[in-house]
């Protein structure tokens, strides 16, 4: 009998609505059975721009598994006295030089409810219109050699601001891995699909957070930017709180997709 495995992958949680989202959603997707792990990006948790203890511990604490990061990983130096010490959290792989970059880019986790089932996750970062990093292609091969031995089930969130290299990646990692899917964006894509291969896959999970605003920020400053070009300071949106992502479902024994659904729950 196949066992299957379902994982919530929850976009890009800003600020403070986008905790409260995962709090008020999360923890229904795991007592109910609809996921039985989660992941979640967790790079503009603190106030909008990077992660903090705090930030990271209360989703942790509503049923977040794993967290990933991206671009704003260190934006809140608090993630320095922590990151090193936090296995759950996740920073890009390929950053350079990664021998002297604090934390993990990837790693193998336990899922409570299937004893011997592991999930391997990694955080990738890409290079278009991006800061320079270590090719994300050659970084996921590595990281594929080093968990195949421990596991076929295996995420891949693509933090990446080109589509095109999102795409790529896909069909580049299609049939190795069991989901490729994008953050970063803030913007929710509609192509979710299951590639040839048997690779979950979707250009970007979309935001977590309020949708009144542009990418997650109050609409007033931003437009000023784009009118004057003058600095603002930004403010989280805080109307229209929806939770965004995508729920895949694998067989455990071999990894490959069942399903992916597209996620994306308003939150009272």
């Amino acid at each position: 009998m196949t066992t299957e495995i379902r994982v919530l992958l929850v976009g890009d949680a800003v600020g403070r609505p986008g905790r409260e989202a995962v709090k008020a959603i999360v923890p229904s997707f795991k007592s109910s059975g609809r996921a039985h792990f989660v992941i979640a990006n967790a790079e503009n948790s603190a106030h909008g721009k990077g992660i903090t203890r705090e930030t990271a511990n209360q989703l942790l604490s509503a049923g977040v598994d794993v967290l990933t990061a991206g671009n704003h990983t260190w934006d809140n130096k608090d993630v320095f006295n922590f990151i090193n010490n936090e296995y759950r959290l996740l920073r890009p792989a390929n950053y350079q030089p990664v021998a002297e970059v604090p934390g993990r880019g990837y790693g193998v986790f336990d899922v409570p409810e299937f004893p011997g089932v592991k999930i391997a996750v990694t955080n990738l970062i890409g290079r278009v219109l991006m800061a320079p990093a270590e090719c994300p292609f050659r970084t996921a091969d590595s990281f594929i050699e080093q968990v195949k031995n421990e596991t076929p089930i295996i995420f891949v969130d693509f933090h990446a601001e080109a589509t095109s290299e999102k795409v790529a990646m896909g069909w580049y990692l299609d049939g190795r891995v069991t989901s490729v899917t994008g953050t970063h964006t803030h913007v929710q894509t509609a192509d979710e699909q299951v590639l040839p291969g048997g690779t979950a896959y979707m250009t970007d999970l979309g935001m977590t957070g309020g949708h009144h605003g542009v990418i997650g920020v109050k609409s007033p400053e931003v437009l000023h930017r784009f009118l004057t070009g003058l600095p603002v300071r930004h403010e989280v949106a805080t109307d229209n709180v929806i939770l965004c992502g995508a729920l895949v479902t694998a067989d455990a024994d071999t990894g490959r997709v069942v399903d992916i659904e597209r996620i994306r729950i308003p939150v009272d």
